[in-house]
């Protein structure tokens, strides 16, 4: 049964719970009781839990049965695959120094996981690591994911403080578990099958340290019983912290497994009176030892705010790599156009910033005789042509428009809608590139919508400094100035899907995102800023920067696996557009951020600077950027001369 429902949520997995159970050779029964208990899947074991290979009668001449849980008739595939994640045994320790336990901790991973597979269970919870070191452990896991179809392998990870959270505390008995993931899936070499079960303790670390875990590929979380408080009602809560990271958990579909026994005795009545749950129709739902911690579960689930729509919008686009667009070489498509044009939020801004510069251009005393000269360079299908029109009725000032675009299906739809709205003796259509084209007079303002994700990427300060020539000298740029901005994220998924390709030419293409299960490690910086019109005539548009990050000292280590980068724009004095986070503008879609990935992912530690380095290099027929770390290692300098990714003239 679904924790509940959340407009917009709909497809997450993180409405699922689970359970983790013990041992039980009656599979169907285990099953059962625990669906009817209000739980969605089960944890459980799939081997008897005494179980050693060394230990088996040597004299069977390899026909022995090993003691599975049961035969894979006993539930359906469907059950099997839909209901039951595999829980691999807790005692195995590839790490041992002692040989025995080793070999037969070898064996008995290999044979459960064989069986596990051979049950299409869509999932295995390993055990975590026993100490520091697992290098024959992530081995054993590395060797076996080689072989693996589509089952994921979850290893267990405790959420325990690091020491610069310990406060002075013994660092022998307090160590960051974070480090026992790196460690394990670096030697697994980032496999994408390879995700985390976080443990959720009763202490909590930082909680930068906890947004670590949010660019991991974390895919369930275990919650044990001893971790809830007891309200005043005598029923099982959990502190204000832990209901946050519960509802982060919820927002980045990680669900969520209770495990433990029972231990709330609970007053006589409704059990379900604190999740205020009605949905007990099912005869023995109450009967079920865990069932308050579920309930309360489900509750801080339901009391969550429905998605906006906004991110109801972007749902499918979460974390999926597109290639930026090409807008010069390239023209666009309709169904790009109106996308576009969709996001009235920023036409509104556009509207403002036309409407400001117009008042500043021409008086009360001239509005009636004298008529601005507005040009729109990329006019597309008219949105930002209508929006100069508003923006004049508005003012009630005189406004003459050309509307400059090379793309000639844009130019049938333009054509359409001045027909249409009645604008003929105020708009006048250019079809042709605005680097190429003679204007017949000097405009007052100049209007453009050039920005890409980074600002600069999609050859805004190219396309305006060849129309800068149309411009009065004391004309006026909408947008007048744009800043880039990148930051240290971890992305794991996003990495994963970039080696995916297996190439070096995706690692050194910069992606436009909807950046969802990410860790933002650091503020974010500025890089390149360009202003409108330029005044120096001899000023290039090639760039260099050099940033120094530092991470929190309450963070931990963490891995870096890109850059995000965004932008924010000046239109005109104080109206302002952009994506950067800090200041971005609400209830705009049409930008996501942008990626630029790392070949090979760096290791931070708080206290040790990131030093990153970011070109932008023009060419005669082409603009590209190159990147690197050169602190606390050096990488190599990724797209060097624009070999793999660049923007064409």
């Amino acid at each position: 049964m679904p924790l509940g429902e959340r407009t917009g949520d709909e497809k997450s997995e993180s409405r699922y719970c689970g359970v983790e159970t013990e041992f039980s050779d009656d599979v169907p029964q285990l099953l059962s009781s625990n669906l009817h208990g209000g739980f969605d899947f089960v944890v459980a074991p799939l081997m008897d839990p005494t179980y050693r290979p060394s230990l088996m009668d040597d004299g069977s001449n390899g026909a022995g049965l090993l003691p599975f849980a049961g035969s894979d008739l006993v539930l359906s595939p469907s059950q099997w695959s839909g209901h039951v994640v595999g829980k691999i045994s807790s005692w195995i320790d590839l790490d041992s120094e002692d040989e025995v336990l080793r070999t037969d901790s070898e064996i008995t991973l290999k044979q459960e996981i064989s069986w596990a597979s051979h049950l299409s269970l869509q999932a295995c919870l390993l055990p975590s690591p026993k100490g520091p070191s697992c290098a024959n452990y992530a081995r054993c896991v590395n060797e076996i994911l080689q072989n693996l179809t589509s089952m994921q392998l979850w290893l267990t990870i405790p959420l325990e403080k690091s020491d610069s959270d310990a406060g002075g505390a013994n660092p022998d008995h307090m160590i960051d578990s974070w480090y026992l993931w790196n460690s394990f899936r670096l030697l697994c070499e980032h496999h994408s099958q390879l995700s985390v079960a976080l443990h959720v303790l009763p202490s909590l670390p930082s909680a930068n340290s906890l947004g670590r875990w949010f660019g991991e590929s974390v895919r369930a979380a275990i919650i044990s019983s001893n971790s809830f408080l007891t309200n005043a009602r005598g029923y099982p809560c959990l502190s204000k912290r832990h209901q946050n990271l519960m509802a982060a958990f919820f927002n980045h579909s990680i669900q969520i497994v209770i495990s433990g026994e029972q231990l709330h005795s609970l007053p006589p009545g409704n059990l379900d009176t604190t999740a205020n749950n009605s949905d007990n129709h099912n005869e023995g739902l109450h009967l079920h030892p865990l069932r308050s911690y579920l309930d309360y579960v489900a509750y801080l689930y339901q009391r969550m705010d429905p998605l906006p729509e906004q991110e109801r919008f972007e749902l499918g686009y979460r974390d999926y790599l597109q290639s930026p667009l090409q807008p010069l070489m390239d023209n666009l498509e309709a169904q790009t156009y109106e996308t576009f044009e969709k996001d009235t939020v920023k036409y509104i801004q556009y509207q403002r910033a036309i409407s400001k510069a117009l008042l500043d251009r021409v008086s009360d005393e001239e509005a009636s005789t004298l008529t601005t000269v507005l040009m729109v360079v990329g006019a597309g299908r008219g949105p930002l042509v209508r929006a100069a029109l508003q923006a004049a009725e508005e003012t009630g000032r005189k406004l003459r428009v050309y509307a400059v675009e090379k793309n000639p299906n844009a130019i049938i739809t333009l054509h359409s809608l001045v027909k249409l709205e009645g604008w003929e003796k105020e708009v006048i259509i250019i079809s042709c590139d605005m680097r190429c084209w003679d204007a017949p007079e000097k405009a007052d303002v100049l209007v453009s919508e050039l920005l890409g994700s980074f600002g600069d990427n999609e050859l805004s300060p190219e396309c305006l400094d060849g129309a800068q020539r149309f411009l009065k000298p004391d004309g006026i740029s909408i947008p007048s100035s744009y800043t880039s901005f990148i930051q240290p994220i971890t992305a794991s998924k996003l990495y994963n899907d970039v080696k995916s390709h297996k190439d070096l030419l995706h690692f050194e293409t910069a992606y436009v995102v909807k950046l969802h299960r990410v860790a933002r490690l650091a503020s974010t910086q500025p890089v390149f800023t360009f202003a409108h019109p330029e005044s120096s005539t001899k000023r290039k548009n090639d760039r260099y920067k050099k940033l120094e990050f530092e991470i929190p000292c309450d963070t931990g280590s963490a891995m870096v696996h890109g850059f995000a980068g965004y932008f924010d724009a000046t239109l005109y004095k104080d109206v302002h557009l952009g994506i950067e986070p800090s200041t971005a503008t609400s209830n705009m879609f049409s930008w996501f951020p942008i990626f630029f990935p790392l070949r090979t992912p760096v290791c931070v530690q708080p206290g040790i600077p990131l030093i990153v380095h970011l070109w932008r290099c023009c060419g005669s027929t082409k603009v590209w950027y190159e990147w690197c770390v050169s602190s606390p290692v050096s990488t190599p300098v990724q797209n060097p001369n624009g070999r793999s990714y660049w923007v064409g003239l």
